[in-house]
């Protein structure tokens, strides 16, 4: 009897050992998918530049319409963001477009995202 209750306790504490490692996978998949879908504004600055952003091949990078994000300050409110991208891709860059799900996307969408609520400069008078 003091065996089989020694080997119940035994198998228990290996379950709980378990569990616990399940638990610390998930957790740490979780958060890798989650930072990987907010994307990175410092690679979507670059795209942003990029005249070849999205197989574009009119030799314009969304920057030479929008300097500095002019003009998209307001993006982040937008439903369907990534239809929006893809539409300029195609249309200004004269692209193929990118994947709507793809990390390319979630850092040009973080970056339009940052600049939420960015107050334009003014461009200096004409002389």
């Amino acid at each position: 009897m003091r065996e089989c209750l020694y080997s119940q306790g035994k198998e228990a504490n290996r379950m709980k050992g378990l569990k616990t490692a399940v638990f610390v996978m998930v957790s740490f998949s979780l958060m890798y998918a989650l930072a990987m879908a907010a994307g990175d504004a410092g690679e979507g600055k670059a795209l942003f530049s990029d005249p070849k952003f999205g197989g574009g091949t009119a030799g314009v990078s969304c920057n030479s319409c929008h300097p500095d994000g002019k003009g998209v300050e307001k993006a982040a409110d937008m439903k369907g963001l990534e239809k929006q991208v893809n539409a300029c891709i195609k249309n200004a860059l004269k692209g193929k477009g990118i994947d709507p799900k793809s990390a390319e996307m979630a850092d040009i969408v973080a970056y339009l995202k940052s600049l939420k609520g960015r107050v334009p400069t003014a461009e200096t008078p004409k002389k």
